[in-house]
């Protein structure tokens, strides 16, 4: 929209529009002009953080659970209660409770994509795929599930833009969203147009430098986080294979006991302490399948959610140097330059700055998510260690007891 002069992105930052004579090929990124504020996180009581950067109050929460299994004669599926209150003019109540399942969660994704190209929308979990392949009605799949919902619509609530979208506020409020999805109301913004409608004609010459290196980092991040993540799996399957063991390894010393007199009880004290190290391995490997791996695979998703800005970025670069040059090629001595050609590079402008706020937003997510889920990992291995190192510890007196007493 232009107003004075400039031009508001979605972003509501003020970009100049410059006049014909100034007009040049793009060599880097517009500033932002604005910081971004760092979405909120739940974080362990020791992990101190960062406040959000500009201490805004928050008008908008909402909570995604009461997990529900529909059993219909063509499908089963699970949905979920989203819980909203909000203060905010956009809303007719101050609270709100509908029942949505994953495909309306897609189907949101999708309107917000459409509607706010210049943005990054955060990843939803994969559809079936959240421990593996298990029942995906299973309550561990589901409890994953549902963490995970929660989360993507967090991110959105959160974010200055995406929290005020109209398909974000009917997938809140619509009772019935299925007729609001038939009615066709979702309509794209201008912005959302011409990005969609760029064809793949335009061939960029090269990124600016800052966002050549933010694609360079995502490449090498996405690649890291993969190898961990399938070493995780690796790791937490060995695990599994080895708490098998360790449950057939424990009882031969109680069945063994029975055989025995002054050994008796010795034996059933190391049966005891092999089942408490098997009790604290399994807590350890399911709190490494429903807390950490999850992250790890947000994070990827995420940074492929990045890349494809980039690339609608790099479209609208393209197409805005292919009409420049046009522009340039005429035989005139001072050619007026097309309100086609402003406009693409106030879209330009506009996805520089969106995707520079959202990268810095990002970033900070990051952090806070990272540390938490690292000190998270630290905390778990220490309990589990100390357990067993207790239930070792516990069996010595005994055994000394046994060999003083002889």
């Amino acid at each position: 929209m232009a107003v004075a002069g400039k031009v508001l992105c979605s972003g509501a930052c003020p970009i100049h529009t410059p006049l014909a004579r100034d007009l040049i090929l793009p060599n880097g990124g517009t500033p932002a002009g604005t910081s971004s504020p760092a979405s909120s996180s739940s974080l362990l009581n020791r992990l101190q953080l960062d406040d959000d950067i500009d201490g805004e109050t928050r008008d908008l929460f909402v909570t995604v659970d009461d997990p529900k299994k529909h059993v219909c004669t063509m499908e089963t599926y699970i949905t979920y209660r989203i819980t909203t209150k909000s203060t905010r003019v956009e809303f007719d109540l101050p609270e709100y409770s509908v029942r949505r399942r994953y495909q309306d969660f897609d189907w949101l994704r999708s309107k917000l994509e459409e509607s706010q190209p210049t943005h990054l929308i955060p990843p939803l979990p994969e559809k079936f795929v959240v421990k593996g392949v298990v029942d995906r009605f299973s309550e561990e799949f589901v409890e994953t599930r549902r963490k995970a919902l929660d989360k993507f619509l967090k991110r959105i609530t959160d974010h200055p833009v995406l929290s005020f979208n109209e398909h974000f506020n009917v997938f809140l409020t619509a009772k019935d969203l299925n007729a609001y999805k038939k009615q066709g109301m979702a309509l794209l913004t201008r912005v959302g147009e011409s990005v969609k409608h760029v064809t793949g004609g335009y061939k960029l010459r090269s990124r600016p430098l800052e966002f050549a290196v933010i694609g360079e980092y995502l490449d090498t991040f996405a690649l890291k986080l993969g190898t961990i993540d399938r070493i995780a799996q690796r790791i937490i399957k060995e695990e599994i294979e080895y708490l098998v063991e360790l449950r057939e390894y424990g009882p031969v010393y109680s069945t063994w006991s029975a055989l025995e007199g002054e050994l008796a009880e010795p034996l059933e004290g190391v049966s005891a302490c092999i089942g408490n190290c098997s009790t604290a391995l399994e807590e350890l490997t399911d709190d490494m399948t429903e807390d950490f791996l999850p992250v790890l695979r947000e994070y990827i998703l995420y940074s492929d959610s990045m890349k494809s800005v980039l690339k609608k970025r790099d479209q609208v670069q393209a197409e805005y140097e292919a009409k420049l040059e046009a522009v340039a090629l005429r035989k005139e001595d001072r050619p007026k330059v097309p309100t086609d050609v402003e406009k693409c590079q106030d879209r330009m402008e506009c996805f520089n700055a969106d995707l520079k706020a959202d990268m810095e937003r990002w970033q900070n997510n990051k952090r806070q998510d990272f540390r938490q889920l690292l000190m998270g990992l630290a905390d778990k291995n220490i309990q589990y260690y100390e357990k067993c190192l207790m239930a070792w510890e516990s069996i010595i007196p005994l055994l000394q007891e046994k060999q003083e007493a002889k």
